[in-house]
């Protein structure tokens, strides 16, 4: 499965930013496509996963109620609509594929999207 990730770019706080991540490739063997994010000097954490077939997500606790992902199965496109962004939520933004039900390994990811939030 191959992701590529678009959309970052510079914002001031408070305000919104969409994110995408095109998926192509064996796409019948995914699972999940999470969003995970880096900010300089930090590890990577776990933002936001959707189920590829039925659409459950599941997000970390400091962007609930301000990020949502979904997804365009048409398009094979998962998006991150990211709403009353912070400084804090200045990262690299990468979208990630896993084929496994259980477990928290990700097969594949793309190459990240820079997102900087303005305060």
């Amino acid at each position: 499965v191959q992701l590529q990730a678009s959309g970052g770019g510079l914002v001031q706080a408070g305000g919104s930013l969409r994110v995408s991540c095109a998926v192509s490739g064996r796409t019948f063997n995914i699972n999940r496509v999470g969003w995970f994010r880096q900010a300089p000097g930090k590890e990577r954490e776990f933002v936001a996963h959707i189920i590829w077939s039925g659409g459950s997500t599941l997000y970390t606790d400091s962007v609930k109620g301000r990020f949502t992902v979904s997804r365009d199965n048409a398009k094979n496109t998962v998006y991150l609509q990211m709403n009353s962004l912070k400084p804090e939520d200045t990262a690299v933004y990468y979208c990630a594929a896993r084929r496994a039900t259980f477990g928290t390994r990700y097969d594949d990811w793309g190459q990240g999207t820079l997102v900087t939030v303005s305060s």
